[in-house]
């Protein structure tokens, strides 16, 4: 039998453990700390224990579904974090997680933040048709697009509006012609789709683009679902359908009805425009994000969830927005004052020429408005937000008018100055939590982390007595670890528990019973094999370390796998089991063992009683028998 290497010097190792308590805690009052002491020892809450608003946007692409660019998520939470600010939001916490997620947190409010992760994709489409976006079938579709607002061009410009004979607000060109307006189309003059005979006219800017091959799959699906008969009938319109004049054609496409958005959303222009039974409602107005934001693609988009409207490609984008500001116009309206560049001044000037003059009769007489002209529509993501007439070519600055009350016009016009984001989101969690809920929480599992504690140290004093001391020690060194470390890693990295992170801890008090056991019994096996207490503990520490390390490492490893592959508030609970494994491993090495060392010097852990070591004491005291040799002993 070997003896232990070495000579243990168990006063060392809790120097040791004395040091870092020391810096930890020196930390913890001094570093980035002010106020009173209270105030100091206070660890970063999160929003499910004091209230708030948490919100985690998930990074999606509607075609190839890879994960965007470090550089384009860094650039859209720079973007969402300027816009919550915005909203004049104080202590907003934004912040990306893993390669896909963004997470907004505000403590101690309750505030809806789904805008703020919209793309504010900006695009200046001119209308070309206009068709029923009902998606009902029963009688012949008649479109009466009636658009949300009007574009003027700004006070400075020169031009004013008068009231028409309609009462509906009109601007007039000045009389230099440097500037003209924006009025919005009549109802009344707007035919109805099979009227027209140039609705099968293509535009010089209807030319095809190459479709990327997951879009086309996507397409043969659809197919597939529909039938071959439907798609084929789809494929041949060349206008919105006539259904007076082929009633058994609203049969053959009205499987285009069960659509879902997103199946929708991969069909050909002009067929979503074609289709009576693709409707505005249920599927136009519903697909993904990102669905028509291709500038160099005709699309279509609804207004008002009744009129669907086949729309250019987009001349001007919000990139050419200098400046966009939510003021009060004549009407005292609330309207967003849009501000261009020089190169997109250049940009909304052709535009509402080529508008204004419906150069190659691109506007079908459905999409024309009161005065003849054709219009543009403001579109914002996938809804159009008004569609006006253009009422003269616009040199200058202009506005997006519609049904906007304050604060829609400020969340518009902050969408548009800080700029499009790169990449577009889904909203995978929302959270809203009242502060009396969260403080609710927090008794809860404050309230859960004592009883398991206080379990664990009944049930060690109970079974191992004195040595349930070294247990009772352990876990208050390791608790008083773990909230040092929550307060300064709170400060420095910005880590909050919630009530996650608590039942993380709470199971860590499990993987450290465990490591107690396999010590302890590890020592009664030594003792039982004939060593002395003294011997026993170096040897059992020995064979016990490598399970013990064993098992923390399991347990560190599969926190953090959860930490990498989860979202939201299961990331705090892998952190904080991981990180209280980890200090567990450290009173494990710096403190039960230096001081297991020490009581094995004492006279209180000779006796059964005391120690807790059971019956292993007395099996050691008892004389071993001697084998008994069958061969006799020679004289």
């Amino acid at each position: 039998m070997a003896p232990p290497q070495g000579q243990m010097r168990p006063g060392r190792q809790l120097a040791v453990l004395g040091f870092i308590f020391v810096v930890l805690y020196l930390l913890v009052f001094f570093a980035g700390a002010n106020g009173s002491v209270k105030d100091r020892l206070e660890p970063k809450l999160g929003l499910d224990l004091i209230g708030g608003t948490r919100v985690t946007l998930e990074a999606t692409n509607s075609v190839d579904g890879k994960p965007p660019t470090a550089e384009n998520l860094e650039e859209a939470r720079q973007i969402i974090e300027s816009r919550v600010n915005g909203l004049g939001v104080a202590e907003a916490e934004v912040v990306t997680e893993g390669n896909r997620n963004i997470v907004i947190s505000l403590p101690g409010e309750n505030r809806n933040l789904d805008e703020v992760g919209s793309a504010a994709e900006l695009r200046f489409r001119k209308v070309l048709k206009a068709a029923d976006g009902s998606g009902t079938i029963a009688a012949p579709p008649a479109a009466t697009p009636t658009p949300s607002g009007s574009a003027v061009p700004t006070p400075s410009g020169g031009a004013t509006p008068t009231p028409s004979g309609s009462g509906a607000p009109k601007a007039t060109s000045s009389p230099s012609g440097g500037q003209g307006g924006m009025a919005p189309a009549s109802p009344s003059a707007t035919p109805t789709p099979s009227a027209s005979p140039s609705a099968a006219t293509p535009t010089p800017s209807a030319s095809a683009e190459p479709v990327p091959a997951s879009i086309e799959e996507q397409r043969k699906a659809v197919e597939q679902k529909v039938g071959a008969a439907a798609w084929q009938a789809a494929n041949a319109l060349q206008a919105p359908a006539d259904l007076t004049a082929d009633p058994s054609l609203g049969d053959k496409l009205k499987p285009f009805g069960t659509l879902s958005p997103q199946e929708v959303a991969v069909l050909p222009a002009q067929m979503q425009f074609n289709v009576p039974t693709i409707g505005c409602p249920t599927q136009l107005d519903k697909r993904p994000p990102a669905s028509i934001s291709d500038p160099k693609q005709q699309v279509v988009a609804c207004e008002g969830g009744a009129s669907k409207y086949l729309l250019d490609q987009a001349k001007v984008l919000g990139t050419d927005v200098d400046d966009a500001d939510a003021v009060l116009d004549q009407t005292n309206s609330w309207v967003v004052s849009l501000d261009f560049s020089g190169e997109g001044q250049s940009k909304w000037t052709a535009l509402t020429r080529e508008s204004f003059n419906n150069e190659g009769q691109a506007c079908d007489a459905t999409a024309l408005g009161q005065d003849g002209k054709c219009r543009v529509a403001v579109v914002l993501d996938n809804e159009i937000v008004s569609s006006p007439e253009i009422q003269g070519v616009l040199t200058g600055n202009s506005q997006i008018t519609g049904n906007f009350n304050q604060k829609d016009a400020s969340a518009l016009a902050g969408q548009l100055r800080y700029g499009a984001l790169p990449v577009t989101f889904e909203q995978q969690e929302a959270q809203n939590v009242t502060a009396t809920l969260g403080a609710s929480h927090l008794r809860a599992g404050l309230l859960a982390a004592g009883i398991g504690m206080l379990l664990v140290i009944i049930y060690s004093f109970f079974y191992y007595r004195l040595l349930g001391s070294v247990i009772f020690l352990s876990l208050i060194l390791s608790a008083l670890l773990v909230f040092g470390a929550l307060v300064v890693l709170g400060r420095q990295i910005g880590f909050t528990l919630t009530l996650a992170g608590i039942a993380g801890m709470i199971v860590s008090l499990g993987v450290a019973a465990d490591s107690f056991v396999i010590y302890f019994e590890r020592l009664k096996d030594e003792i039982r094999e004939g060593r002395s207490p003294r011997s026993a503990v170096p040897r059992a520490w020995i064979r016990a370390r490598r399970t013990i390390i064993s098992a923390n490492a399991i347990t560190l490893l599969s926190a953090v796998v959860l930490y990498v592959v989860s979202v939201g508030t299961v990331k705090g609970f892998a952190f904080a089991l991981g990180l209280a494994t980890v200090l567990d491993l450290v009173v494990v090495f710096l403190f039960r063992h230096p001081i297991m060392t020490m009581f094995a010097r004492t006279r209180a852990f000779l006796s059964p009683r005391v120690s807790g070591l059971g019956r292993a004491l007395p099996a050691r005291n008892q004389p071993t028998q001697q084998p008994r040799n069958p061969r006799a002993k020679e004289a």
